[in-house]
Order: structure tokens, then C-alpha cells, then sequence
């Protein structure tokens, strides 16, 4: 039985999942849309959302909770460029949306083994 068991595996040990898992939110927000595994997209989508939600409310806070929210965000993601890009573009474009910030796409099936792959993105807003 797997009570309260959360998360996904992948097939990796701990330290290459959360290699993979910020690597693939980094390049989700540098690109704005990534193809991936079905698996890896749910792996991700709850922490990218988290994040963007954090980055929000980091812009409306006062200075103190925002160099938090940025150092957080800086915690998560491999790439300087695109903390700044989360809170100056991606960020003020969801303030009136209260969550749902990707959206995930089947476009089939991996020719070589067969794993249902997804186009991962922001919506637009």
C-alpha cells in the first residue's frame, strides 16, 4: 500500500530527481514551454506552480519578503537570468489568476520506447 507515500521516483536516485526536477522548472520558465515525459510534467507541475505563486506574492509584499522571496526562488532554480526573468515578466503577468499557471498537452508517444511524452506550458495570460 503506498498511505502517504507522495512524489515521484522517476527512476532516479534523490539527488539526480531534484537535479532533474529544477533543471526541467528552470528551462520550463527560460523557454516557457518544454516537451517532456508525462511522469516528469507531473513531477514538476505542482513545484513551478508553488514557485510562480511564490514569485507573486514576493512582487506585492513589502522589501523584506521580497529579497526573500527571490533568494527562495534562487534555492530552486539553476539560473540567475531567470529568477529575474519569474519576478519581472512571468509573475506580474498571473496577479489576478489565482493558480493553474501551466498546462500540460498529450502529443503522443516516444517512437524509441514508447513513453507518453506532453508539451508542458505557461499559459498566457
Amino acid at each position: 500500500m503506498r498511505h502517504r507515500v507522495s512524489g515521484y521516483r522517476l527512476g532516479r536516485s534523490s539527488s539526480h530527481r531534484k537535479a532533474l526536477r529544477r533543471n526541467l522548472i528552470t528551462e520550463l520558465f527560460r523557454h516557457e514551454r518544454i516537451e517532456t515525459t508525462r511522469a516528469k510534467a507531473r513531477a514538476i507541475r505542482g513545484a513551478a506552480e508553488r514557485i510562480i505563486t511564490k514569485a507573486k506574492r514576493g512582487n506585492a509584499a513589502g522589501e523584506a519578503q521580497a529579497v526573500h522571496a527571490r533568494r527562495w526562488a534562487a534555492a530552486r532554480l539553476n539560473d540567475p537570468e531567470m529568477v529575474k526573468k519569474l519576478f519581472d515578466d512571468i509573475a506580474p503577468r498571473y496577479v489576478d489568476r489565482p493558480g493553474g499557471y501551466t498546462r500540460v498537452l498529450k502529443i503522443g508517444r516516444r517512437s524509441g520506447d514508447a513513453a507518453e511524452m506532453v508539451l508542458m506550458e505557461l499559459i498566457e495570460e
